[in-house]
């Protein structure tokens, strides 16, 4: 039976999984506080139940997020036929000291573990 479009279930499929671990950075749809609506690339790290992305606490787009969090993201490949992996969701905010440790998971799956532990 297939699985209905915006079930969790979707995140099991093999090009999710896929794409979930590739080096294609996620691209974050948001809300500017214009009310227009903005997108950038990102990297992301899927835990297996939530996408953490790691910014600098001085990025202008939290001060978006935090007014409005309802964001898509979405991880998509040049060849045709094109995968696309799309979610949408609520952001959750969180203020760390120094780097989160997923993003620097991030970094090693994205230049590899030399470059990214550097």
């Amino acid at each position: 039976m297939p699985v209905k479009q915006g079930s969790l279930e979707l995140l099991q499929h093999p090009i999710s999984k896929e794409l979930l671990q590739s080096t294609i950075p996620a691209r974050l749809a948001y809300v500017w506080t214009d009310g227009t609506p903005r997108v950038v690339p990102i990297w992301f790290y899927w835990t297996g139940q939530e996408f953490v992305l790691g910014t600098p606490s001085k990025a202008p787009k939290l001060k978006a997020l935090a007014k409005n969090p309802k964001v898509a993201l979405t991880i998509d490949d040049n060849n045709f036929p094109h995968k696309v992996l799309l979610v949408r969701g609520t952001v959750h905010l969180q203020t760390v000291n120094g780097i989160v440790p997923e993003y620097a998971v991030a970094a090693e799956r994205y230049f590899g573990a030399e470059q990214g532990r550097a």
